[in-house]
């Protein structure tokens, strides 16, 4: 897609621009919004880019040039502003994260072609279908931490949210029409919330090691090696300011605590390259050597849930499926999956028990109720 028959989108560096860029959007009814995070360039993730649009302008925030993104916290929080996102849960958790925003009043066009029961629901796909208007995928994974950006990448930027009220006002439509706004609205809501505050999630608490360590038969001194060689990778990864995951991969790390190399040579036995011999290789054998003395790793080891629990898992798995047969949807769209295990492990036995878990005001509550009720007691 091409930017040519468009003006420029507004470049925002600089505190005077920021603030009359806060005084345009808190008198909008709506806006779009998107972020570009460096999470494949850096140790610590950080937003790198704010993209706003109205229904006249681009904008594109620069977090890296300004020391205070404060001004914008109204605009997220302000429930008489729509604020517009596709894909709206990892936006929210890094505007989160690095600004302290709270939200009010999001809609999802993602998550409202969910609802909607398309079958692709990526925004290029979505935008391909409803204005013949392709984007160009090559900077998805770009850095986007890099100053200045190319004249190619700002335009990708930019159409992240240009086209999105549109899509937003078809969808809106759409889900009215088909009588499922209020389950879009809950949805919306929920994702307004911190994640702490949403349903529980299933998470076991592991650390990344441990995850590791599960998948493959180790031995408790291999698993503490492991731990040891995961100690190490976090370390250079910070001193060199790359994600770990660049630093080295976790099946090289695995292969390490299996053999247990002495030498420079014994890595590259196992797949270690010349490069990273050199900024790595030593600490990676240093790292073997203190996992051979160092105490043994607590084992991080789940109960095994109840028969029941396990079959109220089941069979509400089962109903919700064959809900989303009849809807058109995927199964998640009916219940999502933390929904699933709070209901099975508090195995709710009336609907204002259901409606803690649920909470209130619920579609699903007022729609699934009894059928939820029904499945946990057969």
């Amino acid at each position: 897609m091409s930017s040519h028959l468009l003006s420029p989108p507004v470049w925002i560096d600089q505190p005077a621009q920021l603030k009359r860029l806060v005084d345009k959007l808190a008198g909008q009814k709506r806006i779009a919004v998107d972020t570009e995070s460096n999470s494949l360039y850096a140790y610590r993730e950080q937003v790198c880019l704010i993209q706003f649009s109205t229904v006249s302008k681009d904008y594109l925030v620069d977090p890296l040039a300004l020391d205070d993104l404060g001004p914008l916290a109204p605009i997220f929080a302000d429930p008489g502003i729509e604020k517009v996102f596709h894909a709206a849960e990892y936006d929210v958790i890094c505007l989160r994260r690095d600004f302290g925003y709270a939200f009010a009043n999001l809609f999802d066009t993602m998550q409202a072609a969910r609802i909607l029961g398309y079958k692709a629901v990526g925004l290029n796909t979505l935008l391909e279908l409803k204005f013949d208007v392709s984007l160009d995928k090559r900077y998805q994974k770009a850095n986007w931490g890099a100053r200045p950006l190319p004249p190619a990448q700002v335009d990708y930027a930019r159409f992240d949210t240009h086209y999105l009220l549109k899509l937003r006002d078809l969808l809106y439509a759409e889900l009215g029409e088909s009588g499922r706004w209020n389950l879009a609205e809950e949805d919306f809501e929920r994702a307004c919330e911190t994640p702490e505050n949403n349903a529980p999630r299933n998470n076991n608490g592991c650390a990344s090691w441990e995850r590791a360590a599960k998948q493959h038969d180790l031995t408790h001194r291999q698993e503490t090696i492991l731990k040891t060689l995961y100690d190490s990778r976090e370390q250079i990864a910070e001193r060199m300011d790359r994600p770990p995951f660049k630093v080295i991969d976790d099946k090289r790390l695995l292969a390490i605590a299996q053999t247990l190399p002495r030498s420079l040579n014994d890595l590259k036995a196992v797949g270690v390259s010349e490069r990273q011999l050199r900024y790595a290789g030593q600490s990676l054998l240093e790292a073997v050597n203190e996992g051979e003395i160092a105490p043994l790793v607590s084992r991080h080891r789940n109960e095994r849930p109840s028969d029941d629990y396990i079959t109220r898992v089941e069979a509400l798995k089962s109903w919700r499926k064959a809900q989303a047969r009849k809807m058109g949807v995927e199964s998640d769209v009916i219940l999502p999956r933390a929904y699933i295990y709070a209901i099975a492990r508090d195995n709710p036995n009336s609907k204002d028990q259901l409606e803690s878990v649920l909470g209130t005001p619920s579609w699903r509550l007022s729609k699934y109720s009894s059928q939820i009720l029904d499945v946990l007691r057969e």
